[in-house]
């Protein structure tokens, strides 16, 4: 019995280091119809939980969805699309987003002009 209504895919976002982790819930999902893209900046998480073909039985109670799920994410110009990774494991997807090196903190150097302060006030006019 599939649904027409979107199917929820409840997730997480933190950022850990150098990364953003990203863990969605998909429960009861083959791990084979699970699939990660991207393309440019748009990252999309597909899923399918297939309905169990029983013509025999007889349903008392049927609440877990089946179908297709579907997120889309606009990832930022900080994240490193080329080495997205991703894991299923125990009805978790996580998706790891790498933060580029230029979007990552530094420290910036602060240089003190120390010889021009060793120097004569005259010699800096000069």
């Amino acid at each position: 019995m599939a649904t027409s209504y979107p199917r929820l895919m409840p997730m997480d976002l933190y950022r850990d280091a150098d990364n953003y982790v990203l863990n969605a819930d998909l429960p009861g999902i083959d791990p084979q119809s699970v699939e990660v893209d991207v393309d440019g900046q748009l990252l999309s998480i597909r899923a399918e939980r297939a309905s169990r073909a029983q013509d025999d039985v007889r349903w008392i109670a049927r609440e877990r969805s089946t179908g297709s799920y579907l997120r889309r994410f606009t990832l930022g110009q900080a994240i490193d699309t080329a080495h997205i990774s991703a894991k299923y494991d125990n009805g978790v997807l996580s998706v790891v987003l790498p933060v580029t090196e230029k979007a990552k903190p530094r420290k910036v150097e602060v240089q003190t002009s120390s010889a021009a302060v060793a120097e004569p006030a005259e010699d800096l006019a000069a």
